[in-house]
């Protein structure tokens, strides 16, 4: 059997987020926050994403719809993007996401769209350190993964250049 670095990337379940610790529970809070500003007027899908940076400074971000589909962006890139234009000297250690239905206070599982992944990767390859990523799957269960890597196997990035 061969190995590689795949076979070693893990993620963490959890039976609700009552489970998770007060670091993780805050910046899920803080995405939960900013799906408040989310600008969906199509989809009524409110998506929020918060980063916590090395200096534990949480940077949110939210999807932000436009009626010519492709020019809108989704939360975890805002939040990204924002980080990375004011804050580029700080390491992101984690990202949360968190998404609802407009005018519900009931949250619903949510993952990162493909485009999302590639650019948390980006982030992670380089600054040279995981970025944890903490999701709601179904039946109210929560996921924490130990890097962006877990969400993209086999993924592109400039050491594929």
């Amino acid at each position: 059997m061969l190995t590689n670095q795949y076979t070693e990337l893990k993620y963490v379940t959890y039976g609700d987020e009552s489970e998770l610790d007060e670091e993780d529970l805050k910046l899920i809070k803080s995405a939960r926050k900013a799906c408040e500003t989310s600008y969906s007027p199509y989809s009524q899908f409110q998506v929020g994403a918060a980063l916590l940076l090395e200096n534990n400074e949480i940077i949110s971000g939210s999807n932000q719809e436009n009626s010519s589909y492709p020019a809108g962006l989704c939360a975890e890139r805002v939040a990204l993007f924002h980080a990375g234009a004011g804050h580029s000297n700080q390491t992101i250690k984690k990202i949360a996401v968190t998404a609802k239905k407009e005018g519900s206070n009931h949250y619903i599982p949510v993952t990162p769209c493909g485009s999302c992944r590639q650019v948390m990767l980006e982030y992670e390859v380089k600054q040279n350190s995981p970025i944890e990523v903490i999701m709601q799957i179904a039946d109210n269960k929560w996921i924490k993964t130990l890097s962006t890597e877990v969400l993209l196997p086999f993924c592109f990035n400039k050491n594929s250049l």
